[in-house]
């Protein structure tokens, strides 16, 4: 249960750094919600998930995943740079956040 709710903070809050993005492109009361209900929402999971993880490890992975998944969507979405140094880093985060996970 821990682990579903560590990956439902990071879903939410991409949708919230989704809505970052939007918001800083077109301020409205839309994109201000997608940005602050993201956030929002992504910390009551993760404050959530600490009933069944450890704060350290539950915090790492959620940032982690976020902090990756946050660079792909960027890319993916928002035309940012795909250099071989910048998706090498990203596979770095992603191995050392999978370590975590499975020493723990």
């Amino acid at each position: 249960m821990g682990w579903l709710l560590v990956f439902l903070a990071t879903v939410s809050e991409l949708i919230g750094v989704y809505g970052l993005n939007l918001y800083n492109k077109k301020r409205n009361l839309l994109t201000w919600i997608i940005y602050y209900g993201g956030i929002l929402v992504s910390f009551a999971f993760l404050y959530f998930s600490f009933k069944y993880l450890s704060v350290s490890i539950s915090y790492a992975v959620f940032i982690g995943f976020g902090t990756a998944g946050a660079v792909v969507m960027n890319m993916a979405f928002f035309d940012e740079s795909k250099n071989f140094f910048r998706i090498l880093s990203l596979l770095a985060i992603i191995v050392g956040v999978t370590g975590l996970k499975i020493v723990s």
